[in-house]
């Protein structure tokens, strides 16, 4: 009951966002219903083809997506009253994120999948959507750029497996357990900028180093 109620909660939350940036870039009713959908629901769709898991959550439940589309269209009604609440919505994504990750984790073991698998379901659920929304917004997907993001979802989809694998804790108790720490994880690294290195690689400094070498 608790994965529904989260995982309703994530997906309005992701796509308002969606709708939002959908309006950044200036695009129509339909661009902002297919921006919003892929946010909310593209990570679980990418992870049920890839891992052949029929019927998809949104085919199972087309309320769902009529919901997300309401949202959206509420979004564009009053994009400035949704704007104003950017800091919540930090938040919810932070929510939605730890959610999808415990949500995609939940859903490969039921499959019967390995500890790989369960943590890839996971990480592709709480993250896919932002990607895909990036990529069509024509954007470097922020999860590459930011905060650790990508990485506090694999965290919290190990540590979730290893609850319900490895301890005799209810699920209740392995589902909260984690939610509240890779919550805090992301909220800590949102407040205190925290990354992963960055990859630097400068063509115009490769050229002058071997400029040099020739020379010599």
């Amino acid at each position: 009951m608790i994965l529904q109620v989260l995982y309703l909660i994530a997906i309005v939350s992701e796509a308002i966002t969606g709708a939002l940036s959908a309006g950044k870039h200036r695009m129509d009713l339909f661009g902002v219903l297919l921006i919003s959908l892929v946010t909310a629901i593209g990570g679980g769709t990418i992870r049920d083809i890839v891992l052949d898991m029929h019927p998809m959550t949104w085919v199972q439940h087309p309320e769902y997506v009529l919901m997300l589309c309401f949202f959206s269209m509420l979004t564009v009604m009053i994009p400035y009253f949704f704007a104003h609440f950017d800091r919540l919505f930090l938040l919810l994504d932070a929510l939605g994120l730890i959610s999808f990750s415990i949500i995609g984790v939940n859903k490969a073991f039921t499959h019967d999948f390995g500890f790989v698998v369960c943590v890839i379901a996971g990480v592709m659920t709480g993250v896919s959507g932002g990607i895909l929304r990036d990529i069509l917004c024509n954007k470097i997907p922020l999860v590459f750029q930011k905060e650790l993001y990508a990485s506090i979802s694999i965290v919290a989809c190990i540590l979730y497996y290893i609850l319900c694998v490895y301890t005799e804790l209810p699920n209740i108790i392995a589902v909260l357990s984690t939610l509240i720490f890779g919550f805090g994880f992301r909220v800590l690294a949102i407040h205190y900028k925290l990354s992963l290195p960055i990859f630097i690689f400068d063509e115009e400094k490769m050229k002058k180093h071997n400029n040099k070498e020739n020379k010599r």
